[in-house]
């Protein structure tokens, strides 16, 4: 049976519930929007394929994943996409300049799929607001510094009855560096 399913970096717990409080107030003020009971988390891409292939990706995804080694990630600013109606927090330079190639290489271990890829890391608070409430979510949140140890990706399914991903696997980064295979010479 085909399902959708998710890869993302999810932050740490303390991140997410303070991102979580922030949904709350934001509901608070404007109601309920897409994404507001959505964990905190920055995603790298979606698929949908038979749910028979999802141990094939996921061996993938831990050889790809073990590679990596944790970073620090800091999310310093709020920002918004106005023509998608995403309210957003945003990594510094330095933090987005480490996320992009750890999601550009598991974006290319899943190439065989048909992505919806994320080029530019950020944690959401709305997606698809209006732009009043674009607006309001701007004046309610002006300033921020968040961290985290990104140490880990997560492999979500999609709930088709609560329309909300749930965490099936997770894949740590290990640091190890693999060896590449060079050719010998006998003679």
């Amino acid at each position: 049976m085909e399902k959708k399913y998710s890869v993302a970096i999810y932050p740490s717990n303390e991140v997410i519930d303070s991102v979580k409080t922030m949904k709350e107030y934001l509901k608070s003020k404007i109601n309920w929007y897409s994404s507001c009971n959505s964990t905190a988390h920055i995603t790298i891409c979606e698929f949908t394929i038979d749910d028979a292939q999802i141990d094939t990706f996921k061996q993938k995804l831990f050889k790809t994943c073990d590679t990596f080694t944790p970073f620090p990630i800091y999310l310093d600013h709020f920002s918004f996409y106005e023509n998608s109606g995403a309210f957003f927090i945003a990594p510094n330079e330095v933090s987005k300049n480490n996320l992009k190639p750890v999601m550009k290489k598991v974006q290319e271990t899943l190439k065989s799929l048909k992505l919806k890829k994320s080029d530019d890391p950020h944690l959401s608070i709305g997606r698809k607001l209006t732009a009043e409430n674009l607006k309001i979510a701007s004046q309610l949140f002006t300033t921020i510094e968040i961290d985290f140890l990104c140490k880990e990706i997560v492999l979500r399914e999609l709930d088709p009855v609560k329309k909300q991903f749930f965490v099936i696997d997770t894949f740590t980064f290990n640091g190890n560096v693999q060896p590449e295979f060079v050719q010998g010479s006998l003679f």
